[in-house]
This record gives structure tokens, sequence and C-alpha cells, in this order.
């Protein structure tokens, strides 16, 4: 290995480990989810997010397709609170369906249709109480219509099986 790609790596180490003092495991010693949200960064977990999970290495990841806020006959409610309640729990039946728990999840990607403000609210809540102080990695996409009319949230998952 050439001195420039050891003194790059040796770099790229250190500046890594800057960034973790600020890191918690997510869920106990089996899976070690560590969370890190870099002290130079805003601190996103006010709002429902961290900036960045590790997974362990060699660890099992399986894909979460997005869940909707339909109940168990297929039905929406028209209201984008109800719907969101609905999505998460439906994820977290996705979860135990696989043999998860909410705080194996690793990355969060919800759709949200018409998005505004108004709606940080109800996100942040439902995410805060299905994976309380394990917040995942989180991205919000707006979008203008989702793969049914009356969808209005969806939610996908990476999730650390072990």
């Amino acid at each position: 290995m050439s001195r420039a790609i050891k003194h790059l790596l040796i770099g790229g180490l250190i500046i890594m480990t800057m960034a973790v003092p600020t890191a918690t495991t997510a869920n106990g010693e089996d899976l070690k989810l560590t969370i890190v949200n870099p002290q130079k960064l805003y601190d996103p977990s006010p709002n429902g997010y961290s900036t960045a999970v590790i997974t362990p290495r060699g660890a099992r990841v399986a894909y979460v397709s997005g869940q909707g806020g339909q109940d168990s006959t297929g039905g929406l409610s028209p209201d984008f609170a109800v719907q969101v309640k609905q999505a998460y729990a439906n994820l977290r039946t996705a979860l135990e369906g696989i043999g998860a728990k909410p705080d194996q999840v690793a990355k969060l990607t919800v759709f949200v249709v018409d998005h505004d403000m108004s709606k940080l609210g109800v996100l942040t809540q439902n995410v805060k109480e299905m994976f309380g102080e394990a917040l995942p990695a989180q991205t919000l996409v707006p979008v203008p219509k989702l793969a049914i009319d009356p969808m209005l949230f969806e939610v996908e998952a990476v999730v650390v099986l072990d």
C-alpha cells in the first residue's frame, strides 16, 4: 500500500472517530446499531431522526417495503394523522413478521403527499412513539401522489437482523 493511501486511511479514521463521541448504541450488544449525531451538525433528534446509523460488520439487512396507512381491510382514512399512525402500526407488524424490533431499524424513508410544515408535528410524534431514543436515520421525501390516490403517507425501512 502506498504511503499516500496509508495517510488517507489514517486521516479518514481520525475524522470518523471525531464524530463518534455523540454516538449511542440503539439496542443491546447483539446488534450494536450505533447512532451518530456529530456535534458540529444540527441535532436532529428533537425532530425524530438521527444523522447517521452505523450497522455492525457482517450484519444481515432486510428492506421493508413502503407501508401506507391502510387498515387490515385495505381502507384508508382521509385524515393524514390517522394514516401516519396506521402506517407505523403496519411497519411494526412487518418488523414482527421478520423477527425484528423497532430498535433494529437503521434507516427510514418517508413519503408525504403535499408536504408542508404543519405535518412535521404528526410525523415527529409517531416516530418518537415507535422508536423512543433509538431514532433511525431518516429522509422525508415530499411527493405529489403515491401508488393509490387516497394515500397521504408511506414509510419504508432498512433493518439490521443480526
